[in-house]
């Protein structure tokens, strides 16, 4: 891709600053915690974790999107208690949590509510992708925790969304259509569950027996004989959606997984099978722009409807309301 190209794709997922975005600020912390400094707080954190369970990365970013995803980033994701977003179907398997209560109760040591839960999670989740491989980036801070948590607010794609369903999802969010490829490519350090998979394996369309054409045959045919039999006891088996060597490093070999007709979710098949985002994956396992992209993905993500100045709440403990 040329320079020129590569310009204008960038552009396109820069964030706006409008509203209450307008407001956050690149080192928003800066001198209000003392000496300490709260984004290396936060990296020293995130850095003693990562190096006992690399894991963290992914449960991280799949943290993020549920929190982003579902009225913004505002910690609403954090809240415990019956009916909050954290006990909706789709957030029942989100990890992470842990994490990101261990940093806040570093930083209510040094210097009592100062920092936010959800600024936390944004910076927590930029760190662990630096700890992977990828890029390091700036993200600006400064925002506010929510006090609602609704477990009927969560409407996430499925993982059998189509383009156009994941680009309608993204659309509401004030995200593009190549925000979205660039988002998705997030699997890179992703993993699913045999009984999320098996649906394109024993019965794609609604048709019992079939396998989903667009997966490669010789990868379902693993799948069945050994990762994914057709029986109840398979139904919690890991399946890595990125090449199983680089399934821990945040890189482009997602992308290239879909070209080859690996894409283990259909949603993620689906950006190759359609015309619309086919030449955004080519793009990106063609090229090593994956590395520079995806953190502008994520930081226009990290700034959809947040809450600053005195808006919401400085939580103590992120789950749970003042």
């Amino acid at each position: 891709m040329s320079s020129a190209v590569l310009l204008l794709v960038s552009l396109a997922v820069l964030p706006l600053a409008t509203g209450s975005n307008a407001q956050l600020q690149n080192g928003f912390c800066k001198g209000k915690c003392g000496s300490n400094d709260v984004e290396a707080i936060v990296q020293g954190v995130v850095k003693a974790r990562f190096s006992r369970d690399a894991t963290i990365v992914a449960h991280l970013l799949r943290l993020l999107f549920h929190e982003c995803g579902v009225n913004g980033c505002d910690g609403g994701l954090l809240i415990d208690g019956f009916g909050t977003e954290k006990t909706a179907l789709p957030n029942l398997s989100v990890k992470g949590y842990d994490l990101i209560a261990e940093i806040k109760t570093e930083l209510e040591r040094r210097c009592p509510r100062v920092v936010s839960c959800s600024d936390i999670e944004i910076l927590a989740t930029r760190d662990a992708i630096a700890l992977a491989g990828g890029a390091k980036y700036l993200v600006r801070t400064g925002r506010r925790d929510g006090r609602q948590s609704r477990a009927s607010d969560v409407n996430l794609p499925a993982a059998n969304s189509t383009v156009a369903q994941a680009t309608s999802f993204f659309g509401r969010l004030g995200l593009s259509q190549f925000d979205m490829a660039l988002l998705l490519g997030a699997h890179t350090v992703g993993v699913t569950h045999c009984s999320v998979v098996k649906g394109r394996l024993y019965s794609h369309g609604g048709k019992a027996g079939a396998t989903d054409p667009s997966l490669d045959p010789s990868l379902a045919s693993v799948f069945k004989k050994f990762v994914c039999p057709n029986t109840p006891s398979s139904d919690n088996n890991i399946v890595f959606l990125d090449d199983q060597p680089s399934a821990l490093r945040v890189d482009n070999g997602y992308y290239k997984m879909l070209q080859r007709r690996r894409g283990v979710l259909s949603i993620d098949q689906n950006l190759y099978g359609d015309g619309s985002t086919r030449w955004i994956v080519d793009m990106l396992a063609n090229t090593d722009n994956f590395r520079a992209l995806f953190p502008q993905a994520l930081v226009k993500l990290g700034e959809v409807k947040v809450l600053t100045g005195a808006q919401g709440e400085i939580r103590k403990v992120c789950n749970r309301f003042n």
